[in-house]
């Protein structure tokens, strides 16, 4: 199972990006989808998650920003981003959790970049 991101890149301050995130490969059962960053210094930080089933959670930073969406029929999670900021600026990840029917899984996207700038 692989996760294959796409959308990011450079865009000016209020501009507008939506991340996608797609399963690639079967998986039995995912339990949870969600999208982390990570900036050099910091720890990742979790975004936005989506429990299978359920409602996006997003942390307050970006909670009246970004909107994430469980696209069931396509196994992906967007995440829609406005009014981006330069604290914004980050590696985006996109995360999994799920089953092959043995035990938990993790996968994790190879990252990528969002750059905020004027």
């Amino acid at each position: 199972v692989q996760l294959v991101e796409s959308g990011g890149g450079l865009v000016q301050p209020g501009e507008s990006l939506r991340l996608s995130c797609v399963v690639s490969g079967y998986i039995l059962r995912v339990y949870e989808m969600a999208w982390f960053r990570h900036t050099p210094g910091n720890q990742r930080e979790l975004v936005a998650s989506v429990p299978q089933g359920g409602t996006a959670n997003l942390i307050d930073s970006v909670n009246d920003r970004f909107t994430a969406v469980r696209d069931y029929a396509q196994n992906a999670l967007h995440l829609q981003m406005t009014n981006l900021g330069p604290k914004d600026t980050a590696v985006y990840y996109c995360y999994l959790r799920g089953t092959e029917g043995r035990g938990n899984m993790i996968v994790w996207g190879q990252g990528i970049q969002v750059t905020v700038s004027s």
